[in-house]
């Protein structure tokens, strides 16, 4: 384990609309606000045809290659993410959501491509005095925090 201590900036109050895309959005808006580094929720709609990670075809295959499933019908849903820039100073949110229908649930990373149905609310917490980052491994295909 790695591990950094940081403190809390700025709160920022989200409310989505409908067929506003994540993680689009929510990286779009950090951009603007200029919020590298972050804890984001949200509890809402996603609508059908989001895409969502829901694993790696093979767990022992590096780099994996995810699979990635659609959804046939609007669902409830909450996530959970963080925002941390890449290499390039870049803010890059890995939000993993929880979304059901009727008795069915799924649960993956939103990262192919969520649409937000009617509504969506976010809370974005602004991390600061940090310096970790995301940063490509290689041989994972991955993203990876580097905590600095």
């Amino acid at each position: 384990m790695k591990y950094s201590e940081a403190t809390q900036g700025r709160i920022f109050i989200l409310r989505l609309e409908h067929g506003d895309k994540l993680p689009d959005v929510i990286e779009n808006f950090a951009m603007e606000k200029n919020i590298l580094r972050g804890a984001c929720f949200l509890i809402g709609g996603i609508d059908k045809k989001s895409r969502i990670v829901v694993g790696p075809k093979n767990g022992r295959q590096m780099p994996p290659e995810p699979m990635i499933t659609e959804l046939d019908e609007v669902h409830e849903t909450f996530a959970f993410g963080t925002l941390f820039p890449d290499t390039n100073g870049i803010p890059k949110l890995h939000m993993h959501s929880a979304s059901g229908r009727k008795k069915k649930s799924i649960t993956g990373c939103v990262r192919p491509g969520v649409n937000i149905w009617q509504i969506g609310e976010v809370i974005i917490q602004e991390i600061l005095d940090s310096k970790s980052r995301r940063k490509k491994n290689e041989s994972l295909g991955f993203e990876l925090l580097e905590i600095e």
